[in-house]
């Protein structure tokens, strides 16, 4: 058996029935590869925590250099603010100071008469205070309402009489300001009313009295030359 199994191997090797072909090695074979290659590990990846910023913990601490720098800088905003709020007031202040002298100037020479009026301011200005004086003159024995009164009517009188222009426009502009209270003016008004019903009032009497004196005055002298004209 042994020298049966030989002569069957040696026969297939010297008359092989069949090529066999002997296959070649790969590139990737024939490259040698170092035995120090690092040899690459797939870690499981570990799941990062997200970080809050609110409760990391400060990496560091301000020095005293950077507070005395915070503590100039609040100091430097205060003093500024302020003077900033110092500086709008002064000018609102003046600001309204130079409004109410042009408002002033405008409103007194809004009351001076024009120049064809013929009205001027120094004369009558004059006459009204000496009728005034007049008038304290008049009441200094009486009561103290008709010391305080008879000076400024007599005065007032006076102005109309002297100065009716620039009377008028005061009595405007005392108008305006009085619209501002209602109940001034409302009082004004029914005083007015009650003055002008009076002065038609006293004007239809006198009428009335002097058509009676002129009648009376008529017939007397009627009378009188009648009774000539018999002595004759």
């Amino acid at each position: 058996m042994p020298a049966a199994a030989g002569f069957l191997a040696t026969g297939m090797t010297l008359f092989p029935k069949t090529t066999l072909h002997a296959e070649a090695p790969s590139e990737d074979m024939l490259v040698k590869k170092p035995i120090y290659d690092d040899i690459s590990v797939a870690l499981p990846a570990h799941k990062k925590k997200p970080s809050n910023p609110d409760n990391a913990a400060p990496t560091s601490f301000p020095t005293p250099t950077d507070r005395l720098a915070i503590q100039i800088h609040r100091a430097r905003l205060f003093v500024y603010t302020h003077s900033l709020a110092a500086e709008s007031t002064v000018n609102n202040l003046m600001s309204s100071f130079l409004h109410m002298e042009s408002s002033f100037t405008n409103t007194i020479a809004s009351l001076a008469p024009p120049k064809e009026s013929g009205e001027r301011l120094m004369p009558g200005g004059i006459y009204v205070l000496v009728a005034a004086m007049a008038g304290s003159i008049i009441s200094r024995n009486r009561n103290i309402l008709l010391r305080g009164t008879v000076p400024l009517a007599v005065g007032i009188g006076a102005g109309w009489v002297v100065l009716p222009v620039t009377m008028r426009n005061v009595g405007d502009l005392a108008w305006e300001y009085e619209k501002k209270a209602p109940i001034i003016s409302e009082n004004h008004m029914r005083i007015r009313r009650a003055a002008e019903e009076g002065w038609r009032e006293a004007k239809v009497q006198g009428a009335a009295t002097a058509r009676f004196v002129d009648e009376k005055v008529t017939q007397g002298r009627e009378v009188m030359e009648e009774w000539v004209r018999k002595g004759r």
